[in-house]
């Protein structure tokens, strides 16, 4: 091949790979990446395996004890004991982001690739405490790609085995990520869901509050 052949090929090659690269960048600016998308849609599916069976466990289980039947409270408090890292925990639904997946156990880089995952520092929800949720924003699933549209009175639903709960949104912030004040309780019943602010980044996270407005105890074995 002659020299100014292979400088064309060359040309060509690295136009036709600058497209390539700009239209995936597109791509995943405006969705989110196709391929980790995948990789958490087969996750999730596993999970909801999982979570279904633990729910239908944890509710086949008798619900009085030697005192009496057990507050909201003390079922949340049993049910975080009980759950391990990774585990699934929850069912989240969030309409104004057309989001229904399952939560699991732990923040760390592996559990998130599954689905927004609960802060093991914080508490469940029933807890009458923080409750902090974590998601990624333009991979695996992207679950709070769009969490920055949330607003005030945007219900928010989290769904456990001993109870349902709908929150209302309340407010955001943006604070650095090295800001671990954001996972102190501040002594109520409390939603937090956090993601990286902007989008791409990592330096900063946006998180946004909600509180409890209805709770509503889900049924178990007599």
């Amino acid at each position: 091949m002659s020299a100014r052949r292979l400088v064309r090929v060359l040309s060509t090659f690295f136009v036709l790979a600058g497209l390539a690269l700009i239209g995936w960048t597109l791509v995943v600016w405006q969705w989110q990446d196709p391929f980790t998308y995948l990789l958490m849609q087969h996750e999730q599916r596993a999970l909801t395996k999982r979570y279904e069976q633990r729910e239908a466990t944890y509710r086949s289980q008798p619900g009085a004890a030697a005192s009496g039947t057990p507050t909201v409270s003390e079922e949340a408090r049993r049910f975080r004991r009980a759950s391990g890292s990774g585990a699934p925990i929850a069912r989240l639904r969030i309409p104004r982001l057309d989001l229904n997946v399952v939560v699991v156990n732990g923040t760390d880089s592996e559990t998130l690739k599954k689905g927004p995952g609960r802060h093991l520092s914080t508490f469940m929800p029933g807890e009458g405490e923080l409750s902090y949720i974590a998601g990624h924003r333009t991979t695996y699933g992207a679950p709070f790609s769009n969490i920055d549209q949330l607003e005030p009175g945007d219900e928010v639903t989290v769904e456990l085995p001993y109870a349902t709960f709908v929150y209302a949104v309340t407010g955001r912030r943006i604070v650095p990520a090295s800001y671990v004040a954001a996972l102190e309780s501040r002594g109520r019943e409390e939603l937090a869901l956090q993601a990286c602010w902007p989008r791409f980044f990592a330096t900063q996270r946006i998180i946004v509050y909600a509180r409890p407005v209805r709770i509503t105890r889900r049924a178990r074995a007599p």
